[in-house]
């Protein structure tokens, strides 16, 4: 591998303007060939339990937000007709503004990281600020916000991710790869560019993030059944394994799920291994997640330490080909769920001590990749619906440099922060494509609408 000098990779970044002029980035026209949106999520649905399908459509159908959330496939078909830097880092591949949340560090500190990865692939990393802009504008006019107030969040956002990038390009490996956004950081980085009511709303999701923890999930989702926990039924959101499957195939699956556990803690650090040995599994079910996830297949699995008063939950969730294969080339990784995990530990700057992954057989005899981690371990998410254009622009900013912080550990960030300079045209780039963008969601969305009313498509509330 040769490694270039400093100065060979910002050159290699200001050469690539040429190329792909940052004011191109602005542009978005969806030629006639443009493949239809709902034959891209009908594909998608196919591989999944389609007695979960009509969920998914009901839920992508409420509102184009919520479509965009489950539409991550059609946005990267589409990013791949557009100019890129050919400058590349692992991407997160779904990087919309929920997606950056609140979650907790091995050491107990409460971190600001990105969280989601199903999809996560090395690729052109303009491709995850154009999905994250774009989720700003959609957000903001379900909020009534103008298009003003949306371009300020468009551009704060950009110009975070453009300044950042260019602090990391100054900085050693080493530097860059222990940087961390703690909730104390976050405090003194973007606290002042909050109203009093604002930084209130921060410090209370600061305490709701720490009370979400594998005890609150313990009361939330078990109860006790002839003396025994057992994970409470909550149908079709959560279905116990004994409502799936008759008795004489339910041992079968049982097992495997076992199993699963069982080999999946083969990928951990020895010392994760020997803790999550120290559980035994004593409840399963089926678990619909999210709103592009919506069936795939999730299991959570409820694990018990000391005594019957010590839980551990997982979540074992399937693992697929990304949606940005198609356009960027399959993973090198053997299995889907290791794609996942690798992407999510080179991203994030701490990840769940009981982050891995396996293959495992399902009820239909098929195996399939799993990745597995904490159900849930002081996570908060925002709500978009609450936000403020003043609230939503400090979000934007903070997401815009937790991106580059992530893009910065995995892709040239010398190279990166060249190419965007010390300007603000590409900030302004950004502001366009989100709006084009934000107007064919809508059109998709309305599509999508279209074709659940005339009962092309299947859906239902969950």
């Amino acid at each position: 591998m040769k490694h270039l000098t400093a100065q060979e990779r910002a050159s290699r970044g200001k050469a690539a303007r040429a190329s792909a002029p940052r004011s191109g980035h602005a542009e978005f026209e969806p030629g006639s060939e443009r493949p239809d949106p709902l034959e891209i999520i009908a594909a998608q649905s196919a591989t999944r339990v389609q007695e979960l399908v009509p969920i998914r459509y009901g839920r992508m159908s409420e509102s184009p937000f919520r479509f965009y959330r489950g539409a991550a496939a059609v946005m990267a078909s589409d990013l791949a007709g557009t100019s890129t830097s050919g400058l590349r880092a692992q991407l997160c591949g779904d990087a919309h503004m929920l997606n950056f949340r609140l979650l907790a560090s091995p050491e107990r500190r409460l971190m600001f990281d990105i969280n989601d990865f199903d999809e996560t692939l090395p690729g052109p990393w303009e491709w995850d600020v154009k999905r994250l802009a774009t989720s700003l504008v959609i957000a903001g006019r379900a909020n009534g916000f103008s298009t003003k107030e949306r371009a300020a969040i468009v551009r704060a956002t950009v110009r975070s991710y453009r300044e950042t990038m260019r602090s990391y390009a100054g900085l050693g490996n080493t530097a860059v790869w222990y940087a961390r956004f703690d909730v104390d950081w976050v405090r003194a980085r973007f606290g002042a560019d909050l109203s009093s009511r604002g930084r209130a709303r921060w410090a209370q999701a600061v305490t709701r993030a720490r009370s979400r923890d594998t005890l609150q999930a313990f009361d939330k989702f078990t109860r006790v059944v002839d003396g025994k926990r057992r994970i409470a039924p909550d149908p079709p959101l959560i279905t116990r394994l004994e409502d799936l499957l008759p008795d004489d195939q339910r041992g079968d699956v049982e097992q495997e799920i076992h199993r699963l556990i069982e080999r999946y803690g083969q990928t951990l650090q020895s010392d994760r291994r020997f803790l999550l040995e120290q559980y035994r599994v004593a409840d399963m079910a089926r678990k619909v997640v999210g709103v592009g996830s919506v069936g795939t297949r999730c299991w959570i699995v409820l694990l018990l330490g000391r005594d019957d008063e010590d839980p551990l939950f997982l979540q074992a969730k399937e693992a697929d080909e990304s949606v940005l294969a198609p356009h960027v080339g399959a993973s090198t990784y053997r299995t889907q769920g290791e794609r996942v995990v690798a992407g999510q530990r080179l991203m994030q700057a701490t990840s769940d001590i009981f982050l891995g992954w396996e293959r495992a057989e399902g009820i239909d005899g098929r195996r399939r990749d799993f990745y597995v981690r904490q159900l849930r371990d002081w996570k908060w998410v925002a709500t978009a619906e609450d936000m403020v254009p003043r609230g939503m622009r400090t979000f934007g900013a903070l997401c815009g440099a937790t991106l580059a912080r992530a893009h910065a550990r995995s892709g040239d960030r010398i190279a990166i922060a060249a190419y965007l300079g010390g300007g603000d045209s590409f900030d302004r780039a950004l502001v366009t494509f989100a709006e084009r963008y934000a107007d064919q969601n809508e059109r998709d969305h309305q599509a999508l609408v279209d074709a659940v009313r005339s009962g092309r498509l299947p859906a239902e509330a969950g």
